[in-house]
């Protein structure tokens, strides 16, 4: 049985294009994976200050265990840019991405990431570990921290506090 999501969607003028803005719309996304039973996490891909894909978590939706809302934003961007090369691309995403996604990120050469809240468990681009100061890496995304970060935590923290209380 899917959680109850007490949180409403934010709705933010189109003709903003800070950190907040985009990270806003992450948070959105963020919210419809929690209406699915889903960890909350929220991205988008943002190129130049258009939104080129946005994803939530679909790891039971897909029974795929990487459908992190960051991999398949990923997967989205480089097929909307038609190149597996992401140097432009900001991520925008709801936590801070964990060895996987941050893998990921590195290996798709995105140039920087922002994310809301840090995950000092599996955050891997500073709660945890920082793959992005690894010198042997050939790249080193930008990483922001902290935008939005506790409408992002209040999302994570409810949901969880849900879960356990089942």
């Amino acid at each position: 049985m899917p959680i109850e999501c007490p949180f409403q969607k934010k709705y933010i003028s189109s003709l903003r294009t800070d950190d907040e803005a985009f990270m806003t719309l992450a948070y959105n996304e963020a919210i419809e994976a929690m209406k699915h039973d889903e960890t909350p996490v929220g991205a988008v891909a943002v190129l130049g200050n258009k939104v080129i894909a946005s994803a939530h978590n679909s790891v039971i939706e897909l029974n795929d265990p990487s459908a992190h809302a960051e991999m398949l934003v990923i997967t989205k961007a480089a097929t909307a840019i038609g190149d597996w090369r992401l140097n432009d691309i900001k991520l925008y995403v709801t936590k801070e991405p964990c060895p996987m996604c941050s893998g990921a990120i590195i290996m798709s050469r995105i140039g920087e990431v922002i994310f809301g809240v840090s995950d000092s468990k599996m955050g891997c681009l500073g709660g945890s570990l920082a793959m992005q100061e690894i010198k042997s890496f050939n790249h080193t995304p930008i990483v922001k921290k902290g935008v939005l970060e506790d409408d992002c935590a209040k999302l994570l923290e409810y949901f969880f506090e849900k879960k356990r209380k089942k």
